[in-house]
């Protein structure tokens, strides 16, 4: 098991370029099931999950080739053919392995059953922030005429053909608007998802879809139209960059009052991201598409205009991600004055503020959704010491928080880490930090 090691109380300089979307990736790498025609895709991040579920499409039979003449320095680019895919494979000991160590391989399930009629997934695994049901995945399955069965820990999906139908969805799902789309781009007739999740990972995904021939109107709202067609063909796409790693870069420059560039950010598809950072006070200026965040030596929480205390929570897009709930929160321990930090969707993934607690942080831990932070305004600086990452984007606050601290930190089980930031500490190293892997 690997470890950073992390001397803290540098400032960092430079430019940074984000890396292609994780969770975007995820969901189109599942879609070039839908055809037996290329795809390709391009800028894709080289991080754990995105390669395992790269790994678990080569195990099904798809033929996947790396251009190595398209490197860039934020992505790869790779073409898939899914002309022979082994449906044999699903009931195979290695798939069931690979695929329950990936969250993202619930989304094998609606290309799947959309072409070839059945699917078999197990329970999928992934970070461990809390309850993450699958009901809307299924429900939306069943809706369009497929059967589903729970055994052995394992979901088998199977429809001798689907139709189009409404569908009001319980949740407003991102991987099960997803698996719904691309399970509905193939049925007979018309379907329409009311409360559909409309994050850009959504939109790119029916953008994608629209190119390889799909009838989907409605992009970017709630409410998708799908008309089926008979078969879709080959396309180009490009990933979004990580807007997770966007808002994490922008909290590490706030934290270790450094001055950074964060290059060809796509301000447009950030929704909120940059505006909940200003409200801790932090500077962020656009510059084209590139954010600048300037160092600063103090910023200052705002309060609502009633002069009551400041609320940072997670929501549907186009509110703030919860992805960033942690990020938002290690920020806050060293901003002047105090937020409410409420973590809604998950219940599990406030638990690591403990960490935080003993590096010196203000943290009041209300309970699993809920906690306090009282900031420390630079004047008494976090302290180093040695901890564990829970999950990704726990693991990337504690990270920010490590840079920050006076002394030498050590950060643990850095493979969760490494799911969803490509070559983290080398880039960090670039910027000047003081960062090692062990």
């Amino acid at each position: 098991m690997a470890s950073f090691e992390i001397t803290g109380g540098r400032k960092l300089r430079g430019e940074i370029v984000p890396q292609g979307a994780k969770n975007e990736a995820l969901q189109v790498l599942c879609a070039v099931l839908l055809t037996q025609e290329k795809v390709r895709i391009e800028h894709v991040p080289d991080i754990r999950d995105v390669n395992k579920l790269i790994d678990l499409l080569k195990l099904l039979g798809v033929n996947v080739r790396e251009d190595h003449t398209s490197l860039c320095a934020s992505g790869r680019t790779f073409e898939f053919q899914a002309d022979q895919v082994n449906l044999d494979v699903l009931t195979s000991a290695e798939y069931h392995e690979q695929a329950g160590k990936l969250r993202g391989s619930i989304m094998l399930v609606g290309p799947l059953l959309a072409r070839f009629g059945q699917a078999v997934v197990p329970q999928p695994g992934g970070d461990k922030i809390g309850r993450r049901r699958l009901d809307t995945h299924f429900i939306g399955m069943e809706t369009l005429g497929a059967e589903v069965t729970y055994k052995r820990n394992a979901y088998t999906v199977k429809a001798k053909s689907l139709k189009g139908r409404y569908m009001l969805l319980d949740e407003a799902s991102v991987t099960g608007t997803a698996n719904i789309v691309m399970a509905a781009v193939l049925a007979k007739g018309k379907t329409t998802i009311m409360n559909a999740a409309c994050e850009p990972y959504v939109y790119q995904l029916c953008n994608m879809l629209n190119a390889m021939g799909a009838r989907i109107s409605g992009v970017g709202s709630n409410l998708l139209t799908i008309r089926g067609v008979k078969e879709l063909h080959g396309c180009s796409h490009r990933l979004l960059p990580d807007m997770i790693e966007v808002g994490s870069f922008i909290g590490m420059a706030a934290m270790t009052q450094s001055d950074l560039i964060i290059k060809n950010a796509q301000v447009q598809h950030l929704g909120l991201i940059p505006q909940v950072f200003r409200r801790l006070g932090v500077e962020v200026w656009q510059k084209g598409d590139d954010l600048y965040v300037p160092p600063q030596d103090h910023y200052e929480i705002e309060r609502f205009m009633d002069g009551s205390i400041m609320t940072v929570a997670d929501a549907p897009w186009p509110g703030f991600t919860p992805d960033l709930i942690s990020i938002a929160l290690v920020v806050a321990t060293q901003a002047k004055g105090s937020v409410l930090i409420h973590q809604k969707m998950f219940e599990s993934r406030l638990f690591f503020v403990d960490k935080l607690i003993d590096m010196g942080a203000q943290i009041i831990l209300c309970d699993p959704h809920r906690a306090t932070v009282i900031g420390l305004d630079h004047e008494h600086k976090l302290r180093g010491v040695r901890m564990a990452s829970p999950d990704i984007r726990a693991g990337v606050a504690l990270l920010i928080a490590a840079l920050s601290a006076e002394g030498t930190s050590r950060i643990d089980n850095i493979e969760q880490i490494d799911r969803g930031y490509q070559y983290i500490d080398e880039r960090l190293r670039k910027l000047g930090a003081d960062i090692r892997r062990i």
